[in-house]
């Protein structure tokens, strides 16, 4: 498997670079979970990171790479988009 050193941004992980693999696509995940052990022995907690672009170059405006950004509310669900679902206009 292929990795990629990507920065991490807020949190508790800020300043830091790791290596996080790739998928199929050479793209790393969108989230990146870092489960935090308690010291009392009670349930982990658990910080998400946000996968997004690390910048543009200037002449052509190609994306750089990605960093990983805290999101402090923690993972957002996911809710598929059924066009059935959607309300009906008109009619």
């Amino acid at each position: 498997m292929k990795s990629e050193n990507t920065p991490f941004r807020g949190g508790p992980l800020d300043g830091r670079v790791l290596p996080v693999l790739l998928g199929p696509t050479g793209h790393p995940p969108k989230w990146y979970e870092v489960p935090v052990p308690d010291a009392a022995g009670g349930p982990d907690t658990v910080h998400a990171y946000r996968r997004a672009p690390a910048g543009h170059t200037k002449r052509l405006g190609l994306q750089r790479g990605w960093v990983y950004e805290y999101a402090p509310d923690g993972r957002e669900r996911f809710t598929p988009k059924w066009p059935w679902n959607s309300p009906r206009s008109g009619s």
